[in-house]
């Protein structure tokens, strides 16, 4: 994304044009001129058919999910419902059907006073006479203040009214250029898509209501089925939903009804007072552009975008064959996206939590595989144990009374030459011996190790506490007589030693 923060447009980029940007955002505010607008693709100003997403009010490309509102009675690029047919068999008749692009971005018709309003917005940043002082100086300071913004008014003459500042016009600064996604469905896919007024559960509760008031905006014919194609949330508490209708013909074939001729059926006038009233705030067609029109849209950089930003828009695209430059113009449109993003990034997460539960579920599902598997498995090895053992018994029924022949002498020897290996110490036998040791030495460390644990209940436990403290306070007291005893019987002794010597004294 190529922000535009920087100047204006050069001089170069306002001299070419002859009028100021006006209107909507859908043309980027282009005049028309003899060479045509940025994004007329060489249509003539009065062909008639205003352009796919065209109307007298274009804003926005109209790709993805609603960019840009579409208000007006255009005809598309392709040809509309003949009058009178309604929509019997959708035999489109062709009127005055255009050669040419016909203006996928289409600017409205200017009027002429334009040129004077761009020479009132030149005086009004350039040389303002209001005041007749040094005050004017600063007025157009101001004035080129608010163009730069993109809001206000700026008063320059007390016999003129001010010009008031867009954010379309050139001299804005807030712009920046952001990419969409271009659409990949032909015009024979037949898909339109519809803005919805409404929350996604409304929609989805409400779908077969809505389809059957849909049947009933294209005339009610049996032989036309409205089918939903996709349901997506949008910003703002506002759905989009995806239809296209089917047209069946009386040998039973059928065939999907092209979308341009879908598109300009619904945007007749009282086709479209039918539409608010279902709740539908936008319609537009959802077809991919040709070579020759996203040539013709890359070359000519939009009204008010500095042509070096274009080109650097680009030059910066991650995916050319599927993404397309847009510009970008205030903080609102730049908020619009931010929304759109953080709505398909909770979907892309609602998605990756429904992957991630079905990934848990297969896991689940291939562990209880894999357990039925290994019983299957013991299962085939005890009914080949208990087949074996038949046919042992019938084997030895059938051959009974018969004398041993030569292969099953030469078997026999070979079960000897096999048991006695089996049977050698220093072979199989021993070393099953030893395993055998080992398994039983495992079985007891284990029982071992599973010996049943005792829990003693809180109050016992307090109670044994309180006991032993008990005897160890009366183990104390005796080992304090103890030693009182023995400090008596020491002082005993030291008295008839004391004796003993006295009465030695005596006798000597």
């Amino acid at each position: 994304m190529a922000f535009n923060f920087g100047a204006p447009s050069g001089a170069s980029g306002t001299a070419a044009a002859p009028a100021a940007p006006a209107g909507g955002f859908g043309g980027f505010g282009t005049t028309s001129t003899t060479a045509g607008s940025a994004f007329s693709f060489s249509a003539p100003a009065n062909t008639g058919a205003t352009g796919l997403f065209g109307g007298t009010q274009n804003k926005g490309f109209g790709f993805g999910t609603g960019f840009g509102t579409t208000t007006g009675s255009s005809t598309g690029l392709g040809t509309g419902l003949g009058t009178g047919l309604g929509f019997g068999g959708f035999n489109t008749q062709q009127q005055q059907q255009q050669t040419t692009l016909g203006g996928l971005f289409s600017q409205p018709t200017q009027a002429p006073t334009q040129s004077n309003q761009l020479i009132n917005t030149a005086s009004a940043l350039s040389a303002p006479t209001l005041l007749g002082d040094e005050r004017d100086a600063i007025l157009a300071k101001w004035n080129q203040l608010q163009a730069f913004w993109g809001t206000g008014k700026g008063y320059f003459n007390n016999n003129i009214p001010p010009v008031e500042f867009t954010q379309e016009n050139p001299f804005c600064r807030f712009k920046a250029v952001g990419y969409s996604c271009m659409p990949n469905n032909k015009d024979e896919d037949g898909l339109l898509v519809l803005v919805f007024n409404k929350k996604e559960t409304d929609i989805r509760s409400q779908q077969p209501q809505l389809v059957e008031s849909l049947h009933k905006v294209l005339g009610g014919n049996q032989t036309l089925t409205v089918n939903v194609e996709g349901i997506k949330t949008l910003p703002d508490d506002q759905t989009e939903v995806v239809i296209y209708v089917v047209e069946r013909s009386p040998n039973g074939t059928s065939r999907r009804v092209p979308a341009t001729t879908l598109y300009a059926h619904f945007e007749q006038n009282n086709i479209k007072t039918q539409l608010q009233q279902l709740g539908i705030t936008l319609s537009m067609t959802r077809t991919e552009l040709s070579p020759a029109q996203i040539k013709q849209l890359l070359q000519n950089p939009p009204a008010g975008v500095d042509p070096i930003i274009w080109e650097q828009a680009k030059v910066d695209n991650p995916d050319s064959e599927k993404l397309i430059p847009v510009p970008m113009v205030g903080f609102k449109e730049l908020l619009r996206r931010l929304k759109v993003q953080d709505q398909m990034t909770k979907q892309h997460q609602t998605r990756l939590d429904i992957i991630s539960e079905d990934i848990s579920e297969l896991q689940k599902n291939q562990t209880t595989t894999m357990a039925k598997i290994a019983q299957y498995k013991r299962k085939l090895m005890d009914l080949s144990h208990r087949t074996l053992q038949v046919l042992i018994k019938q084997e030895i029924q059938r051959k009974s009374g018969y004398a041993i022949q030569a292969d099953e002498e030469q078997l026999r020897v070979q079960l000897d030459t096999i048991q006695c290996e089996l049977n050698a110490p220093t072979q199989f036998k021993g070393r099953l011996n030893e395993l055998m040791s080992q398994i039983r030495m495992q079985n007891h460390f284990g029982a071992v190790k599973s010996e049943e644990r005792y829990y003693i209940d809180a109050d016992l436990l307090r109670e044994i506490k309180q006991h032993l403290k008990q005897q160890q306070e009366g183990l104390s007291h005796l080992i304090s007589i103890i030693k009182d005893d023995l400090e008596d019987i020491k002082l005993v002794e030291h008295g008839l030693n004391e004796t003993i010597h006295m009465r030695g004294g005596v006798f000597s």
